[in-house]
Parts: C-alpha cells; structure tokens; sequence
C-alpha cells in the first residue's frame, strides 16, 4: 500500500475535527484512519485503530482520493422499489397523525392491523404487518400509542382531582 498516496487536501487535524463533529460513526472512524495514515502511521495500525482491516482502508483511501469526505459515507443498497408512491406514503403518514374518524374507520384509534386494511382498501397495496411498521418506520412514525381519552371525561373535575380537591364540592 506503499504506492497508494492519500490526497493532502485536507490536513490531519481538520480531518480528525470533522470526525468528532460526525454523526455516523463508521464516517468518523473512516476519516480518523485517513489522518492516522497522513500523519505517518503505517497503514495496518491505522487500520486497526479505528476498527478495520487495512485493505479496507486501502478501499476508502480510494473513495476519498476520488470523492473527498463525501465519498466516506455509505452508498445507498439496492433493494426492492416501495410499493407506494412517494405521494402515496406521504397521504399515508397525514392519515396517520389525523387520526382516525370513528364514523368513518370504525376505529378509535390507528392499530397496524387497520392500517393495513385502509392501504389496501385506498391503494389496493397488500401489506403484512410487519411490513407496515417497517414502513412507518421510514416515515418517522412510532408504534407508541397515545394514553386513551374517555369521550365523556370531565376535564374541570380532574384539574380539581389533582389539586387535592372534591369534585363535587
């Protein structure tokens, strides 16, 4: 790996202070065996110091001579297209945080089970649970459940329950 010169477009230091400023830290310990390796360090104990094999670091030398920092990141894997449209998934995730009609859903509020039938009753879209939550997961959506609220609950008479007074008096 001798052969291999590492762009110095960017000094040691300044790579090892943007390492500390990333958030991903597969990105940080990248770039922390780049400056390992600009300062002189042999490239094996770079590698290893920050947790990777040293051809590895030859690969990322390789991506960040040709792309700069940007190039450390993960490229995106291939995998299967969505089977909702972008405009679909984002009808989807205003459904969700509306909240369900009673009269219309026949739900009191939003299980998987029930999303599941409303994408497939809208957009005739066959989702297994599973997948549905992985999908409101994308959509930075939890499974939390907000805690129930009774219809006939009386605000006024638990304002006063929590200060310690009668209801009634």
């Amino acid at each position: 790996m001798a052969g291999l010169a590492i762009s110095e477009d960017i000094a040691p230091d300044e790579l090892r202070r943007r390492a500390r400023r990333e958030h991903d830290g597969r990105i940080s310990a990248r770039l922390i065996a780049i400056a390992n390796a600009l300062e002189g360090m042999d490239r094996a104990s770079a590698a290893r110091l920050a947790g990777m094999d040293r051809q590895t670091l030859r690969d990322w030398v390789h991506r960040y001579n040709a792309e700069g920092i940007a190039g450390l990141s993960n490229r995106p894997v291939p995998g299967r297209s969505p089977k909702l449209s972008e405009g679909q998934m984002a009808s989807l995730k205003a459904l969700v945080l509306r909240g369900p009609d009673p009269a219309v859903d026949r739900v009191a509020r939003w299980r998987i089970v029930d999303l599941c039938r409303v994408v497939e009753d809208r957009w005739g879209v066959t989702y297994s649970e599973t997948g549905l939550l992985r999908l409101l997961w994308s959509l930075d959506l939890s499974h939390r459940k907000t805690r129930p609220l009774h219809p006939k609950a009386d605000a006024r008479a638990q304002e006063a329950f929590k200060k310690g007074g009668s209801p009634r008096a």
